[in-house]
């Protein structure tokens, strides 16, 4: 029986952020142009979350969480967003899609207000060591320029797509590959070509989910297939910041103390949606030490709106209550037409033997894959 279920969820699709596209990256003709501001959700990703939540709605229902219609009771759903702009939208559609004409509350902290669910680092919330964490970092990437060796077949594509001239240069610029703390070292900073072609890479996966004529999706030399490769690149940053055990337990710190409170607890919500960013799904698929895979995408590269589902389950001729966790995604394709298909991924987590995680185990292992908080 499915006792409650805990969904985390990326923002929709958005337009590009400023500096996403590096000021030195060179094309062979201009950028398409956005409906929107810079970073905010499109009309078409706010389609797109509603339509995921419709289909979520349905999954949940059938599986017995939920009333498969209508107005929920006060309390039984509840949706938090960080605090930018596009998660709140995010959320405000997902809501809409979820339960429409019910007005379910969208909860969040004020516009740019760091949340420390979304932001440990930023929030000091453990003590985050820079200096260790690029030991940390440099140890299980093999180090920078090791990293970019790896991804040089996809830097070549994406110069391909680029078409820049004069060619040979490379496209987009960078410097040398590096990690290193920022300068007041709270945080790590990441510079060359992986940091520099990884904004790109997602910008043009964003034109193609966001239904742009196919001539404009890297100006008509990028199909599905391209787009998959070079999404590796932008897969590549969580390779940095959230995949390395140090760097996944300082940044799900808070986010899977909050999942395992939720579970644990017989008087939570029925269903918690958080929306963020795709930094925290990675984070904490990286504490649980699984790898994000769905057709269409690169692997850990988070598509627009894909959620991890956490589901406490108790079996009702024992007693014993288990945790399931899978991926929630929609393919490329889907999201161009906004269609309603979804796809389910089962994730085994290590240790746990198979698709079900006995609960008591589950938590042991997050807890002790997670940084101790500051103060504690």
């Amino acid at each position: 029986m499915l006792e409650r279920a805990i969904l985390l969820m990326r923002h929709g699709i958005r337009a590009p952020l400023p500096g996403e596209i590096p000021d030195e990256t060179r094309t062979g003709a201009p950028w398409p142009r956005w409906t929107v501001a810079d970073s905010q959700v499109t009309p078409h990703g706010a389609k797109a979350l509603e339509i995921a939540a419709q289909a979520d709605r349905r999954l949940l229902s059938q599986r017995g969480l939920l009333s498969a219609s209508g107005c929920l009771p006060a309390g039984e759903v509840t949706i938090w967003t960080s605090s930018s702009a596009r998660t709140i939208a995010s959320g405000e559609a997902y809501a809409q899609g979820f339960a429409p004409t019910c007005m379910l509350p969208v909860r969040h902290r004020a516009i740019g207000e760091v949340d420390p669910i979304f932001e440990p680092l930023r929030a000091k919330v453990t003590r985050f060591d820079a200096r260790a964490a690029t030991v940390a970092i440099d140890r299980e990437t093999g180090g920078m320029t090791a990293l970019v060796r790896r991804h040089r077949s996809a830097i070549a594509l994406l110069d391909r797509v680029l078409a820049c001239r004069p060619r040979g240069a490379g496209c987009v610029g960078g410097g040398p590959p590096q990690v290193m703390p920022t300068a007041e070292g709270s945080e790590i900073q990441l510079s060359g070509p992986i940091r520099s072609t990884s904004g790109v890479a997602q910008v043009l996966l964003l034109q193609y989910v966001e239904g742009m004529p196919l001539a404009e999706v890297g100006w008509g030399r990028a199909d599905e297939a391209t787009l998959r490769r070079i999404g590796a690149l932008h897969a590549a940053l969580f390779a940095v910041f959230t995949h390395p055990p140090y760097m996944a337990s300082h940044q799900a710190a808070l986010l899977g103390r909050h999942a395992l409170a939720f579970l644990s607890d017989p008087h939570s919500p029925r269903l918690s949606i958080l929306v963020g960013h795709d930094t925290n799904v990675t984070a904490l698929a990286a504490a649980l030490r699984v790898d994000l895979k769905a057709p269409g995408y690169a692997t850990n590269d988070v598509p627009p709106g894909g959620a991890l589902l956490l589901e406490r389950l108790r079996d009702v001729g024992s007693g014993r209550s288990y945790v399931r966790m899978s991926y929630r995604t929609q393919s490329p394709a889907t999201l161009r037409r906004l269609g309603a298909a979804i796809t389910i991924t089962p994730l085994h987590i290590p240790g746990c033997g198979g698709p079900l995680c006995e609960a008591d185990r589950f938590a042991r292992l997050l807890q002790s894959r997670l940084a101790p908080l500051a103060g504690k």
